[in-house]
């Protein structure tokens, strides 16, 4: 569960909406990580099934979904991301996915987190935003135990995408990265997530774009991560979900550009934080 040797970048659209905009996307972003000397790992959700109103659009579903991602998979040569929300989908997601993601609200439910553990994919596993930070080592722990079971390396990450702040707001606290560090786990940063206003515009979430650059040169400055996670999209106004912190691919370009230098700069900050305690 050591660092990368360069940062791992999660990033694509948040729903898997069709095809073509998979494709459009995952192309950009490989030419970009090879320009950038960054591990591509490509993100989509099949299905959003936290969605505040059943009037909001979920994705295409388990099937479909995956059908694209193999397809992304098979033709970019990526390692492909989706979120699972049932212990069930785990073996089956796994079969197509080299990585499964825990949404942040589920973070705590234990048999799922097992399943994904049990499939032998890497699993990344976001705080959830009612969470202490220093609750996500005994997280770690569960999945330790559960790798431990059943005979496999335990590959696992453990993803920061902020705090519930009042209603309606997250604020990321960056003291969470170090605390999270301890679980010797490697450490994300939703940049994309954090800048959400969950729920506040009744039936979907709001958000605030203008501040992921910010958050993501914090967050690359602090020493203690080992990667980033972002939302990116062709026309973000048009996305069918989270349209108001997607990236386009031009503001992706420029975020990575300023962020990853500042990354490569902060490695040794965590080992300097260690002659304070």
């Amino acid at each position: 569960m050591n660092s990368f040797d360069r940062p791992l970048v999660i990033a694509g659209p948040c729903m898997a909406e069709d095809l073509d905009l998979m494709e459009k996307v995952c192309a950009h972003m490989v030419e970009l990580s090879k320009e950038l000397n960054f591990q591509y790992v490509f993100k989509a959700s099949y299905d959003k099934a936290n969605r505040s109103s059943t009037s909001s659009y979920r994705g295409p579903g388990l099937e479909q979904g995956l059908e694209w991602l193999g397809k992304i998979k098979k033709k970019y040569h990526v390692p492909v991301l989706t979120d699972i929300h049932e212990a069930s989908q785990a073996a089956k997601v796994a079969e197509v996915c080299d990585y499964l993601q825990i949404p942040a609200f589920l973070c705590r439910q234990t048999d799922l987190l097992v399943a994904a553990v049990e499939t032998g994919a890497f699993v990344n596993i976001k705080k959830g935003q009612f969470l202490v930070p220093a609750a996500m080592a005994e997280i770690v722990n569960k999945a330790k135990e559960a790798a431990e079971n059943k005979g496999i390396p335990l590959r696992v990450a453990v993803c920061e995408r902020g705090a519930s702040f009042g209603y309606g707001n997250l604020v990321v606290d960056m003291r969470s990265l170090a605390t999270m560090a301890e679980s010797k786990a490697p450490v994300i940063f939703d940049i994309t997530h954090s800048t959400q206003l969950p729920a506040s515009g009744g039936k979907t979430s709001s958000g605030e774009r203008r501040f992921a650059p910010l958050l993501a040169r914090s967050a690359a400055a602090s020493g203690y991560l080992s990667g980033f996670f972002l939302e990116v999209h062709t026309n973000p106004s048009q996305a069918k979900s989270d349209s108001d912190v997607q990236l386009t691919m031009a503001q992706a370009d420029a975020l990575l550009r300023q962020t990853l230098p500042v990354w490569e700069n902060a490695k040794e900050f965590a080992e300097l934080d260690k002659s304070f305690t």
